[in-house]
């Protein structure tokens, strides 16, 4: 029987595989094809940097920790967060993290001057960005009437949603870079196509090379598994929530009498992220109505 390959996306195997010292090549490979979008590189050398914990107390409970971190030759600096669940918070969360990492750039004393761009890199498990069709969209600061003018370049955010690049039928898998890796990070693509970009991308080779040892480590491989467990214990956690607001909201809507006040309620749910099968079985409302309800992308 064969045995399923593990998660690429478990927080604890991503760090493994690209966020440790020695696997600067893999790192830069998987940047490259990130950044071709907004026109840098090819990136020839980088840095990892040491994972660090950001003050508890500050983004919550518990001590957020970066996936993995890294400064290119001039200086700039380049984050990875994996967020598998919808937190709704994702906006907030990543300025956040832009933040933390911007103003660590300068000593006590310095010249502003000495600040360098700070490049934040979003890998979601969960559709956020309203552009459909769309799974790589960036970010920087322009002006409000002239579109044309950048600011600064020292903010750059980008976001790729992998539940969108599950639905892009044709993957470039010979020309695109990123498409190769998105196709080995997506632990739901089939094994054909993980094999066929095994054999075209010597750096994803050696990427599931480094995956598979953690399976040959007890040690290494029950921190996979815990995280396992907590991606479960959180998932539960969300969808108790979600049920609850709309168990709620739609008791008042019933109070009302009115079939409109649930597909508002659903409406809202579903613009914020809630899963689709959630609402319906809550709300009461089929599939089909859900999917016809406004300003939601067909392929929800």
């Amino acid at each position: 029987m064969e045995t399923k390959r593990l998660k690429p996306l478990n927080d604890f195997a991503f760090k493994k595989v690209m966020g440790e010292k020695g696997r600067e090549e893999l790192l830069l490979s998987f940047l490259n094809a990130v950044l071709a979008k907004t026109g840098k590189g090819p990136l020839r050398s980088i840095e990892i940097v040491e994972n660090r914990d950001l003050p508890a107390g500050i983004a919550g409970a518990k001590s957020v920790i970066l996936d993995v971190r890294s400064v290119l030759a001039d200086g700039t600096r380049a984050d990875i967060e994996v967020q598998l669940q919808n937190q709704y918070n994702m906006d907030k969360r990543n300025l956040f993290y832009w933040s933390a990492e911007y103003t660590k750039g300068i000593e006590a004393g310095a010249n502003f001057s000495s600040l360098r761009p700070v490049i934040t890199i979003n890998i979601i498990d969960f559709k956020y960005i309203r552009i459909e069709n769309v799974f790589h969209t960036s970010y920087h600061i322009y002006e409000d009437a002239y579109k044309d003018y950048r600011l600064t370049d020292l903010l750059e955010i980008h976001y790729i949603e992998m539940p969108k690049f599950r639905n892009v039928r044709e993957k470039d898998l010979s020309a695109n870079p990123l498409h190769r890796w998105l196709v080995w990070l997506d632990e739901h693509s089939p094994p054909g196509l993980v094999e066929e970009v095994l054999k075209m991308d010597a750096m994803i080779q050696r990427a599931q090379t480094i995956l598979d040892l953690i399976r040959t480590d007890p040690a290494l491989l029950h921190s996979y598994e815990m995280y396992e467990l907590q991606l479960m214990d959180e998932q539960s956690r969300l969808e108790g929530a979600a049920r609850e607001a709309l168990e709620e909201g739609l008791k008042e809507g019933l109070k009302e009498g009115k079939l409109s006040k649930a597909k508002e309620i659903a409406g809202n749910a579903l613009a914020a992220g809630v899963a689709v099968e959630l609402v319906s079985e809550i709300t009461g409302l089929d599939l089909e109505t859900l999917r016809n309800l406004g300003g939601r992308p067909a392929e929800f």
